[in-house]
């Protein structure tokens, strides 16, 4: 059903939010009208979560004032922002682990029949609105287990539930696969075709260029340039990002060592992945590639003894490594970095410098005692090391989601491992932070360090890794050479398809029971 397209819109004129008196948006106009994409763009710190914030009723404003189609809004939460017909879709996601996926798409809301839940109604609508989105769950299943990718589509599903006048997405990608972010593209041009005005906020601009109709830039809390079309040159919107020129490209890494460190021989876990092999050797960067659901992050949460392997080996500096928990792994000299900073990779009321020695403690004490002055010393170290902005002794969520970031990787560099696991590297961080983390990975395998690196992004794995490793539907379909490791490769195995380049051997070790060994 169209939505109307009555009134002017949601307005926001000299909109002003400060924290502990430090301005963070700064008089910033906006406008969003109905049937239009507004593509919102900015380094981390910018502003653009905040003014999503004031827009959708989660902060008040302290200066300025909006309309919505004509009318005065305030809204005072944001489920008076929704009853008016505005919804957020977070980057971060809000789901209930214990109930079904349907229960939390329908969650405060759940239709009656006769006094009694209409379980059907209920079950039949989740998998309407999922079907919409091109995603395949069964919506009786809890949310726990789920990859974060499927929970934001779940959060998608359930925003759009309310057929909401005004959607603002705040990176609903971060998490998503190319096929996957298609999909949300797709439901953001059909809101749009249907008469919803639609705020699309993302650091990857190739995606805001292609869905908006318009660019709106924010720098340090202002608004400092705008677009009327989305056809406008990626240099461009960077420069007004970062308010200077700026160089964004891959440097090649440099050719790997010879010496094997971890060594992976037909891993498997029942319903997750099977027939896993690999090798990786110091100072070399493995990529693992494959669509949302193919299995990357289950098998390096199993390398990393978050999960357990029902069958295979793992292979640490020629001795197996019994992967029986993080602690285990970790004690081996293996670390992991996980993809959701936010939920299992930071606790965010404790400080910038506390997180880092939380998983060091009993190593770092003295006497038995950890003092404030070790808190301290390794907090410094960490941040001259990492180049991370902000007060170290406040809360880490006080931070831009780049610094935050760096936090997590220096998390686990306390004391450097023999092989560092990265999952979604630069997920939710700004051009700047990305270019930053992407150095620090370099860094590490250059000096000497295994690294591997599970991206949503093709062209982020591309460009760090000297081989690729190509997964889909848990099964390991090749790994490719850098040379060999073309997007077009790449999405022909990650979708199980065959290379129209013809067969090519690939590099690294396959086994009999791997699906593919040949291109």
């Amino acid at each position: 059903m169209a939505i109307e397209a009555a009134g002017s819109g949601l307005v926001g004129e000299g909109l002003i939010k400060t924290y502990s008196g430090v301005p963070v948006l700064k008089s910033v106009d906006f406008r969003v009208t109905p049937g239009n994409v507004v593509g919102l763009v900015g380094e981390n710190g910018a502003g653009k979560s905040t003014l999503s914030s004031v827009i959708t009723g989660v902060l008040k404003p302290d200066g300025g004032s909006m309309q919505l189609d004509g009318a005065l809004y305030a809204p005072s939460s944001p489920a008076e922002a929704l009853r008016q017909g505005v919804a957020l879709i977070h980057q971060e996601t809000r789901l209930i682990s214990d109930l079904s996926v349907a229960e939390n798409i329908f969650l405060g809301r759940l239709p009656t029949h006769g006094g009694r839940v209409d379980w059907d109604s209920v079950r039949r609508e989740a998998g309407l609105i999922l079907d919409s989105l091109g995603v395949d769950l069964d919506v009786r299943r809890p949310v726990r287990g789920l990859s974060m990718a499927m929970q934001q589509e779940i959060e998608i599903a359930k925003a759009l539930s309310r057929k909401p006048r005004y959607v603002v997405f705040d990176e609903p990608s971060a998490s998503l696969g190319e096929s996957e972010t298609e999909h949300v593209l797709d439901r953001i041009r059909a809101l749009s075709a249907a008469g919803a005005g639609v705020v699309y906020i993302s650091h990857r601009l190739d995606e805001v260029r292609e869905v908006s109709d318009e660019i709106v830039c924010l720098r340090d809390g202002n608004r400092v340039a705008h677009w009327h079309s989305g056809e406008v040159a990626k240099e461009e919107i960077i420069n007004a990002m970062v308010g200077r020129e700026f160089t964004y490209e891959h440097i090649a890494p440099k050719p790997s060592r010879s010496q094997t460190v971890l060594e992976v021989r037909g891993l498997g876990r029942r319903g997750a992945f099977a027939g896993i092999n690999f090798e990786v050797a110091a100072g070399e960067v493995l990529g693992i590639a494959g669509l949302v659901g193919a299995g990357r992050s289950e098998v390096v949460r199993a390398i990393a003894g978050v999960d357990r392997a029902d069958e295979g080996q793992v292979i640490l500096e020629g001795r197996p490594l019994r992967c029986t928990s993080p602690r285990a792994a970790i004690q081996a000299g293996v670390v992991m970095v996980p993809e959701d900073r936010k939920g299992t990779g930071l606790n965010l009321d404790r400080s910038a410098e506390e997180n880092l020695t939380l998983p060091w403690e009993r190593d770092l004490a003295r006497g038995g005692l950890m003092t404030r002055k070790i808190i301290r010393r390794v907090g410094a170290i960490q941040r001259e090391r990492f180049d991370v902005r902000g007060n170290m002794a406040l809360p880490v969520k006080s931070m831009s989601g780049g610094n935050q970031q760096k936090i997590l990787i220096g998390k686990w560099l306390v004391k450097d491992p023999k092989v560092l696991i990265v999952d979604e590297p630069t997920r939710g961080v700004d051009v700047g932070a990305k270019m930053a983390i992407y150095e620090i990975i370099r860094s590490l395998a250059a000096g000497g360090m295994a690294v591997i690196v599970v991206s949503s992004e093709l062209d982020e794995v591309l460009g760090l890794s000297h081989r690729v490793m190509v997964m889909s539907r848990g099964r390991q379909q090749g790994i490719l050479a850098r040379e060999q490791a073309t997007p077009q490769r790449v999405m022909a195995l990650a979708v199980h398809s065959s290379v129209p380049n013809g067969p090519e051997p690939l590099e690294g070790p396959q086994s009999p029971s791997s699906p593919a060994t040949t291109l």
